[in-house]
């Protein structure tokens, strides 16, 4: 049995939709997608996927744009901490030092 199929793809370029899609064909990664083929396979299941869940859960999109956000919050707080923490624990190390010579001076 033959693995592969061949099918015509005709794009109109007076349609948006078509054109963008040539154009992205044109300046895509060639490394990193090899061929129009594997493009193209890989938009149409994306598509399709995406498709069957929106029709299976209609809050799909809600969910991921919220998850998304949600990313983008922890990083900032991450990247905050980042850059807050190390002066804080000197601060606090700094602290307990000097806690404990004063205790040890006589009264």
């Amino acid at each position: 049995m033959n693995e592969i199929h061949s099918t015509n793809l005709r794009l109109n370029m007076g349609k948006e939709s078509h054109r963008k899609a040539w154009e992205y064909m044109q300046t895509m990664d060639k490394g990193q997608f090899k061929s129009y083929s594997n493009v193209i396979a890989m938009a149409l299941v994306e598509f399709f996927e995406r498709k069957a869940k929106l029709q299976d859960d209609p809050y799909f999109e809600t969910r991921e744009r919220e998850e998304r956000f949600i990313r983008q919050i922890v990083s900032e707080v991450e990247k905050a901490l980042d850059k807050v923490l190390p002066v804080y624990l000197a601060g606090f190390m700094s602290g307990i030092s000097g806690t404990a010579k004063s205790n040890d001076d006589p009264v």
